[in-house]
């Protein structure tokens, strides 16, 4: 819990209170009042009463669930893999984390140091297992999980009742017990949740962040104050990674960097590459005009103690033979473009067309931005002189238009559009597309007549009936799609 000094004075034990059935209860409180009695679940007139002097203050959900977040993001200093247990529990694997420490001793003393100096209160515990760590940073004074009382185990009050009743008052006394009554009696979740908390069943954490396919970092004794010497070190991180990208044989897709500031402050950055590459001076331009870009510049504050870059997507990359020949724009060259463009003006806003996987004319096409990883598409070949099927502009919606046409299914002889009359010289079709079938059950999906025409100015226009005659609809209506060039 952070004490501000608006609300008590650091001397006045405080609790947060919440309205529960009616009545204002404490929802939790710091380590001064809990020592005095104060606990989550008694009403806030009994505490007063034990405590005239307590500070209330409201609880607030939302902004506790903020910070748990924040100190979350912060603790990706000392692992990939953080996760989050609402409403004030962070589990960390640090498995392979602890070199910059000296060991598991040196990181937890870290970790709490930096949280003290926030104000904030916490109780840290090392285990196999996330399960027995979270119980014995919520028992503190306990050490091994055989020692800790049946509470621990994540179950119904009525249940903790019922293993005391029993005479089972701690987690060594449950160890001994067999599984097979427990469960009968119990309920099978308990077997279960006592695997996990003894260990015998390996359960790993679920990461906020999908752990990165390479990461560098760089730690400093002191913290750096200068945005140049940041810069410099993230310049030196590209190229280590483009190292364990050309061992690989990959290219990156995207790269992230987080520059961990001395107060918890997190600065992210990110950039995309419309290809996969590992030329470390590209992506140093990329992100430098990401950082010119900002609205709000990069604020060393009390220094950077560890700069990190990551390179969260990845996909295979050879290696090219350039052009004998020479001359001309090349592929990469053209990425290099779309890099920069998608960096300024930002990612979703250099978009491409790719093929859509549909007879629909509206869902043949769809935009996506240029950076998004995916296979290239490939686009469907005609014959060089034959008209073109599809019209260059497709209106969406389609637009309503009235027609004048010989049912039950005639081309259209005029039809008006915009407050303008067309009379129609030319027309060829129709061209029927039906709906999809999982649209035509129940008589929802109708189905579409096209018809390419051409008005007496010249003017081409691709228009479609909507519902066959006298069968799916009894008056179909018209609609104008596109525009022919």
């Amino acid at each position: 819990m952070i004490r501000a000094a608006k609300f008590a004075p650091p001397e006045t034990p405080f609790a947060l209170v919440e309205k529960r059935r009616g009545a204002v209860c404490i929802a939790a409180a710091d380590a001064r009042a809990l020592a005095l009695g104060i606990g989550p679940g008694l009403t806030l007139a009994d505490a007063r009463a034990r405590l005239p002097e307590l500070a209330a203050i409201d609880h607030d959900a939302v902004a506790d669930r903020a910070l748990l977040d924040w100190l979350a993001d912060a603790c990706d200093r000392y692992s990939p893999m953080v996760a989050t247990d609402a409403p004030q529990g962070i589990l960390l694997d640090i498995t392979g984390c602890v070199h910059p420490f000296g060991d598991e001793a040196g990181l937890m003393a870290d970790a709490r140091h930096r949280f003290n100096r926030q104000g904030i209160t916490t109780a840290l515990a090392l285990a196999d297992t996330p399960d027995a760590a979270l119980a014995l940073a919520a028992s503190a004074g306990h050490a091994t999980v055989a020692a800790l009382p049946v509470t621990a185990l994540r179950v119904d009050p009525e249940t903790h009742l019922a293993l005391r009743r029993a005479g089972l008052k701690t987690i060594g006394d449950l160890a001994g017990r067999p599984r097979g009554p427990l469960a009968a009696r119990f309920g099978t979740a308990m077997p279960v949740l006592l695997s996990r908390l003894l260990g015998e069943e390996d359960v790993r954490i679920t990461p906020r962040r999908a752990p990165p396919e390479v990461q560098v970092e760089a730690h400093f004794a002191e913290p750096v104050t200068h945005s140049e010497i940041a810069l410099a070190t993230l310049d030196r991180l590209m190229r280590d990674a483009a190292t364990i990208l050309s061992e690989r044989g990959r290219g990156g897709r995207r790269f992230e960097a987080a520059l961990f500031r001395s107060d918890g402050h997190i600065a992210r950055l990110g950039v995309n590459t419309g290809q996969p590459t590992r030329d470390a001076a590209i992506i140093e331009r990329l992100f430098r005009e990401r950082i010119d870009a900002l609205s709000d510049p990069l604020d060393p504050g009390f220094g950077y103690d560890l700069i990190r870059l990551t390179v969260p997507v990845t996909e295979p990359l050879i290696a090219q033979q350039l052009e004998l020949e020479g001359g001309g724009v090349t592929d990469a060259e053209l990425a290099a473009l779309i890099d920069r463009l998608s960096t300024r003006l930002g990612r979703g806003r250099v978009r491409r067309f790719a093929v859509g996987d549909s007879h629909i004319p509206e869902q043949t096409a769809f935009e996506l931005p240029v950076a998004e990883p995916g296979s290239p598409s490939v686009w469907p070949q005609r014959e060089t002189g034959e008209p073109p099927l599809r019209p260059l502009h497709l209106f969406d919606p389609p637009q309503r238009i009235d027609v004048t046409a010989e049912v039950p299914d005639g081309p259209p002889r005029r039809f008006r559009w915009r407050r303008t009359l067309h009379e129609v010289t030319h027309a060829e079709g129709p061209e029927r597309i039906a709906a999809e079938w999982w649209k035509r059950r129940g008589g929802k999906g109708l189905t579409r007549d096209y018809y390419r025409i051409e008005d007496m100015r010249g003017r081409r226009f691709w228009v479609f009936r909507h519902g066959l005659y006298g069968i799916e609809k009894p008056m179909p209506d018209w609609y104008l799609h596109g525009l022919f060039a």
